[in-house]
């Protein structure tokens, strides 16, 4: 195992060398002069040649690369264009709002999902079965904002008049962000809604390759033989079929980290989160290419390492895999 790690760690190495050549070679596969494209149109010449000397834009473009890379290998991503901070300094004021986002997203898609998969499988061919996954079918069809902004007028701004009666569903905050540290309730309350628009695609995912994976197990002859050893249903399907229909839910919940990194920008973007999606869209919006890159670098890195983490688990869910 640890020999497997070893080599799948020497394994990133590569990949991780060309997402750092695609990064960096963002700012020049753009047309025209990059500077003057940062700069944007009312720049006048100064303008444009100190941000050339400011990204090291005179020098070739290999030395470049080199330096760059050489500055990221010791934690040095670059200075923001337009705030002159560090990028590593305006990340880490941004990452604890993803981080707690994308940990709710995860627990509230794979708690609500895996249970929705298995009843499906059981229930087949019947009422609940379909409408499990005609649920799946439409939250997977629907985009992340539109889920969000029928959140945000359901129980956050909606109002609605029943026998002459108005009711006010003002019971979640619809933007903004409250830190742990200033209480726990707070903090949830605002992770609420955010994190079921997000995790409503995730769910949908995870239920139906889980219920794919669970029938598949379901046909298999040892299955038949718990039954008929007289097994209650429930050690059945849980001990038995879902033990074994383990390994593919591992598999999309890592590819589904994907669609989190995704989902983040824009869920946050509605939301008014200040996180790390919403600085990528305030950088895009004004041309700060070294954030850019650190934050495409920063998430490559992570979901390589998701992808590594969730091979490791494979050998936990299925003593039959040795590496």
């Amino acid at each position: 195992m640890f020999a497997y790690i070893i080599r799948r760690l020497v394994a990133t190495v590569p990949v991780m060398a060309v997402v750092a050549l695609f990064v960096f070679s963002l700012l020049y596969l753009s047309p025209g002069d990059p500077a003057a494209i940062i700069a944007g149109d009312l720049a006048t010449v100064d303008d444009i040649a100190r941000i050339r000397e400011k990204l090291g834009l005179n020098q070739p473009y290999f030395v470049r690369f080199g330096t760059w890379v050489w500055a990221v290998l010791h934690g040095d991503l670059g200075i923001s264009i337009f705030t002159n901070l560090p990028v590593m300094q305006l990340i880490g004021q941004r990452v604890e709002p993803t981080v707690a986002l994308t940990l709710a997203t995860l627990i509230v898609a794979v708690v609500t999902a895996i249970p929705m998969g298995v009843i499906a499988a059981w229930k087949v061919g019947t009422w609940v079965d379909r409408l499990i996954m005609a649920f799946a079918v439409l939250a997977f069809s629907m985009p992340v904002f539109v889920i969000a902004y029928l959140l945000i007028f359901t129980f956050a701004i909606g109002e609605f008049t029943v026998l002459g009666y108005t009711i006010e569903l003002d019971i979640l905050p619809a933007q903004g962000y409250s830190r742990i540290s200033e209480g726990f309730w707070p903090w949830l309350s605002h992770l609420i809604l955010p994190s079921v628009a997000l995790g409503m695609t995730f769910t949908a995912l995870i239920a139906r390759i889980t219920r794919a994976s669970m029938l598949d197990v379901l046909s298999q002859d040892y299955v038949r033989t718990a039954k008929a050893k007289g097994l209650a249903e429930r050690e059945v399907l849980i001990g038995h079929a879902l033990k074994n229909a383990a390994v593919p839910i591992a598999t999309v919940i890592g590819i589904g980290i994907a669609l989190l990194i995704g989902g983040v920008v824009v869920t946050e973007t509605v939301f008014a989160i200040p996180g790390i999606g919403r600085l990528v869209v305030d950088a895009i919006l004004r041309r700060d290419y070294p954030i850019i890159q650190g934050v495409i670098l920063l998430f490559s890195a992570a979901y390589v390492f998701v992808n590594l983490a969730v091979d490791i688990s494979y050998t936990f869910l299925d003593p039959r895999i040795r590496y």
